[in-house]
């Protein structure tokens, strides 16, 4: 029998602001100023963005979505909701970002895997999960991660149909708060050469499970859930931004 030859995982490090384009670098930029904006104001007002997700929810339990209907752009079709159950003195909870469906270009397609042993969503159905964000305690981010398939009962598209996607996702209004709307929105697009990273390195990761296991629905893996995060810093990532040139 012939031994399993793997090639090694690439390391997932933190992008770097100086290898960016500049027109990139200024869109970043600008997002980056409408996230201390949103911070400005709530400071002002004393509320957080996790206070303000969670205001009126009642009991904060684990697993449970908050809101409890999740927060849609039925325009966009972009989705988020906040939930938290992974615990730790370093994470409160986490957002995760969505785009449904209709909001998905028809010319992008999902994965196709013969060996799926549950059902993914499909057609207007479909939903695809861009990317989770860790807060902690005082509502600010922390991280960022990507995760399984079975995490959300999403439909799995590849990493550069995902990172497609990006630019799509926005949240047009003021339900539950317009300034976590708001910057929620701009934090996929600061953050997005981390987020595009991100989905790189989950494909790869899958791809090397799936090697290791051929004979399993890896998707449905309860072993692998969380397949790479980043430590994020708004403060440091804009300063970086910033000292560039132009």
């Amino acid at each position: 029998m012939t031994a399993l030859t793997l090639q090694p995982l690439h390391e997932l490090v933190p992008p770097v602001a100086a290898r960016l384009r500049p027109e990139d670098i200024s869109r970043m930029r600008e997002a980056g100023a409408r996230i201390r904006e949103c911070y400005r104001v709530m400071t002002r007002g004393g509320i957080n963005i996790v206070g303000e997700v969670l205001k009126g929810q009642g009991t904060f339990y684990e697993m449970t979505h908050y809101p409890l209907d999740d927060v849609i752009d039925n325009d966009s079709h972009s989705q988020y909701y906040y939930h938290a159950h992974r615990g730790g003195e370093l994470e409160h909870g986490h957002f995760h970002t969505f785009l449904r469906g209709a909001g998905i270009p028809a010319e992008l397609s999902m994965l196709e895997y013969p060996q799926a042993s549950a059902p993914w969503p499909q057609g207007d159905k479909a939903i695809a999960h861009l990317v989770a964000i860790s807060m902690d305690a005082w509502g600010y981010p922390t991280g960022l991660f990507a995760c399984n398939r079975w995490v959300t009962d999403e439909s799995w598209y590849p990493a550069e149909a995902v990172m497609s996607m990006l630019d799509k996702f926005v949240i047009d209004h003021a339900s539950p708060s317009w300034p976590v709307n708001i910057w929620l929105s701009n934090m996929l697009v600061l953050f997005r050469p981390h987020i595009e990273a991100l989905l790189i390195h989950r494909d790869r990761v899958i791809e090397h499970w799936q090697a290791l296991n051929p004979d399993q629905d890896i998707f449905e893996n309860r072993q692998l859930e969380i397949t790479g995060q980043l430590a994020i810093s708004v403060d440091d990532w804009l300063a970086e931004l910033e000292a560039l040139p132009g």
